[in-house]
């Protein structure tokens, strides 16, 4: 049986996501080079940061963090691309864990409830087979030992990419995208809102509008990059 992995591993060898080269025993979907190698956030440690800064006079958050800081042509990037556009699930879980591991060391994530992905349209969801922010928060969840709750708030809208756009243009494409199918599932709850990556905040600010449809939820924020 040994034998036969080491041939499969020969002809298909496990290579690392971000910079190609090949995984050795204990290493799962990127290679430890490439995670020491990310410009971590450590948001988790410190309130009143640079990503919570962004919400202030948009909604009230509790705590927001990143795992670490997204720029381009760089190893973050390329493990963003490889979750969002390769069909990489696994890397999602991944580094949903790392990060799940970094929140259950700040208090200030003690009295999470609720984990919730920011949705996709069932349209986008269908043609990518997958939600990458709902492999994270599966991550999340394992390290956390919280619950996700991947159906209550929802995408009404299916809105163009936000890729391309400016911040207004973003603003603009976020308003009234998202809903509740049941404002109590979340009432006197601290949800612990989570994405991909973090550029202007238009759609978790969207995603907040609508979970402050329930009764005294407070709203914590999460995402494996911010630009």
């Amino acid at each position: 049986m040994k034998l036969l992995q080491h041939l499969v591993n020969l002809i298909f060898p496990n290579l690392c996501l971000a910079c190609d080269e090949s995984l050795v025993s204990g290493e799962d979907s990127v290679c430890l080079s490439c995670l020491a190698d990310l410009p971590y956030t450590n948001f988790h440690l410190r309130q009143a940061n640079d990503i919570e800064k962004r919400f202030w006079g948009k909604f009230s958050v509790e705590n927001a963090t990143a795992l670490y800081f997204y720029k381009k042509a760089t190893t973050g990037q390329h493990l963003l691309h490889a979750l969002k556009y390769r069909g990489e699930k696994q890397l999602g879980i991944i580094l949903g864990r790392q990060l799940g591991s970094n929140l259950i060391q700040s208090s200030f994530y003690s009295d999470i409830d609720l984990i919730v992905p920011v949705p996709l349209h069932p349209k986008k969801y269908r043609k990518r087979g997958y939600n990458q922010s709902e492999c994270i928060c599966e991550g999340i969840s394992e390290a956390m030992q919280v619950p996700v709750n991947f159906t209550n708030l929802v995408r009404l809208i299916e809105n163009p990419t936000q890729t391309r756009k400016g911040v207004y243009e973003r603003w603009e494409n976020t308003k009234g995208i998202f809903g509740l199918v049941d404002v109590s599932v979340f009432a006197g709850k601290h949800i612990l809102l989570v994405d991909d990556v973090l550029t202007t905040g238009s759609t978790l600010e969207a995603c907040a509008s609508a979970l402050l449809q329930a009764e005294n939820v407070r709203i914590s924020v999460a995402t494996i990059a911010v630009a």
